[in-house]
């Protein structure tokens, strides 16, 4: 892989300097707790790993989150390129499916147990078939690996380097 990412090990809550990054690079305050889960090379992020539940009591369906700026416009002109239809018709269906289950699996495992309000659902991106979005795809198999949807994407990025 070409791209610019690495898993950060061990993972910790983020210092002030990196909680202003994020927000820098979200272009607001985040909304919920979060780690840095993958930098790029110089240490700046690229993949955060939210909590489930936002700081107002509101579900966080999306666990992991590309914040990175350079993979976020190269994703979003995938995606502008018709990439989420490619990516759902590459993929095998029952692979996509399994992630899903991973995911929200991880995800509703950190709700705490005293919890009770809403929930979030569905699995990558908030949904519960299908492809929604590449960047969460992206974000989650740079943070974890095991999703098809974001190998494809690491694929076609790639490819378009080359080009």
């Amino acid at each position: 892989m070409n791209l610019d990412a690495v898993r950060v090990s061990p993972v910790g809550l983020p210092s002030e300097e990196e909680t202003g990054r994020v927000a820098a690079l979200l272009g607001r305050d985040p909304a919920v707790a979060f780690e840095i889960v993958v930098t790029d090379t110089g240490g700046d992020p690229v993949v955060i790993r939210n909590g489930p539940i936002m700081n107002d009591g509101r579900p966080m369906p999306t666990r992991y989150w590309l914040v990175g700026r350079d993979l976020s416009r190269r994703v979003a002109r995938l995606e502008g390129r018709g990439g989420v239809r490619a990516a759902e018709a590459a993929v095998d269906a029952g692979e996509l499916a399994a992630t899903h289950a991973r995911y929200a699996a991880e995800r509703d495992g950190e709700i705490p147990e005293h919890h009770v309000g809403p929930r979030p659902t569905g699995g990558v991106g908030g949904t519960r078939t299908g492809v929604k979005c590449l960047h969460t795809h992206l974000a989650y198999h740079l943070a974890v690996g095991q999703d098809p949807v974001g190998a494809w994407v690491v694929n076609q990025l790639e490819a378009d380097q080359g080009a």
